[in-house]
């Protein structure tokens, strides 16, 4: 393949015209046929140059997607954190309530428990005192109608 440098230092002949035109037209050819081949090359190389442009917009959008892909799974994932963290901790403040409330509820129970009990137990002292009272008064009763019929029966 030429150079520029062979084509500048490129001497012909002098013929009785000037340069023997075979020579000139031998180099013409020579200058043409590699030309026309660096010609080629060079429209073949843009072409690879646009196709690999192309491909390089295409890998570079991608990759643009997978970032932005990215940034939403990350933020996507914080979110879910976040909101996890938060349910969790309103499960447990509902537990926490739940618990305070059924202890509150089991202490009014055993409480209220506790007074009826002492209710029943005042009740029933008042029912024996009440009873022990009318038993002493039928038996003072039975005494007297025994000593008015004049019979005697146990004195107490």
């Amino acid at each position: 393949m030429l150079t520029p440098l062979d084509i500048q230092n490129k001497e012909f002949k002098r013929g009785v015209r000037g340069y023997k035109e075979t020579e000139v037209d031998s180099f013409l050819d020579e200058i043409m046929m590699d030309y026309e081949n660096i010609y080629k090359e060079n429209i073949e190389l843009k072409d690879k140059i646009a196709l690999l442009n192309d491909q390089l917009k295409h890998y570079n959008k991608i990759e643009e997607t997978l970032q932005n892909t990215l940034v939403v799974a990350q933020t996507t994932a914080e979110e879910v954190k976040i909101n996890a963290r938060k349910n969790a901790e309103l499960i447990i403040k509902e537990a926490e309530e739940n618990a305070k409330r059924i202890i509150e509820d089991a202490k009014a129970e055993a409480l209220k428990t506790h007074e009826d009990y002492e209710i029943l137990k005042k009740d029933m002292l008042v029912f024996k005192t009440r009873f022990k009272t009318l038993l002493q008064s039928q038996l003072e009763s039975l005494n007297d109608h025994y000593r008015d019929l004049g019979i005697e029966g146990d004195k107490e």
